[in-house]
């Protein structure tokens, strides 16, 4: 696998980059935030191994920087910081992986082979559907510039249209995301909260994006109505 290092520190980047080609592994080394952005733009890495502290740009912003330019290389953060906060932070921006320094290389190579196994797969942090946005982190949703007032299964129910666009979903899938084991169904509590996305969602920006599919359930449309 290709990696490319976003290190600092000189001795720890150069001890990295040595120990990765002698495993056989392709590595290039960023000492900073901004060249990290431009080298993972132009190259393939199969993986990213990225450090909290920058110079410039901290490990946070780069990587919600490369999902929002949709390069999906896996990305494993290193930080001396170990508090909850900033691995929630981490994995939160768009990280796959999260190591607290000092590590084990041998730790290290097997998160890393771990991470490219899934290769690049899309996983933004922000769900985008048209002019639709819904941050699952923050819990918070937009229709254009205009936040949402939703509950909290009104944005469980939105996240998973979101997550599904374009699909026709069944009550029972909808009933099944977004509420857990321990609710007692009611025939009609699927349709009475999507009646209440539609007049927060839908209604006061003139649009029809949640749509009934005669016979099965709902959908959202792909293009976010």
């Amino acid at each position: 696998m290709r990696v490319l290092v976003v290190e600092d520190e000189p001795k720890l980047a150069a001890l990295l980059a040595r120990a990765l080609r002698e495993e056989g592994h392709p590595t290039d080394v960023a000492g900073r935030g901004e060249e990290a952005l431009w080298m993972a733009n132009v190259a393939p890495y199969d993986a990213i191994v990225l450090d909290v502290m920058l110079p410039d740009l901290d490990g946070f912003e780069i990587v919600r920087r490369l999902r929002a330019k949709e390069i999906w290389a896996p990305v494993m953060m290193l930080t001396a910081r170990d508090a909850v906060a900033d691995r929630v932070g981490g994995l939160d921006a768009g990280a796959d992986d999260y190591l607290t320094k000092p590590f084990s290389f041998d730790e290290l190579l097997a998160r890393l082979r771990a991470i490219a196994r899934r290769g690049h797969v899309e996983r933004p942090a922000v769900i985008e559907v048209g002019d639709l946005r819904l941050d699952p982190a923050s819990r918070r949703a937009w229709r254009g510039d205009t936040e949402l007032d939703l509950s909290t299964r009104e944005f469980a129910l939105l996240e998973i249209f979101m997550r599904h666009a374009g699909q026709a979903l069944s009550r029972l899938q909808l009933l099944e995301g977004a509420w857990d084991m321990a609710f007692e169904s009611r025939s009609n509590v699927v349709d009475v909260y999507v009646r209440y996305l539609r007049e927060k969602v839908d209604r006061p920006f003139g649009r029809a994006s949640l749509e009934t599919v005669r016979g099965i359930g709902y959908r959202l449309r792909e293009d976010g109505g």
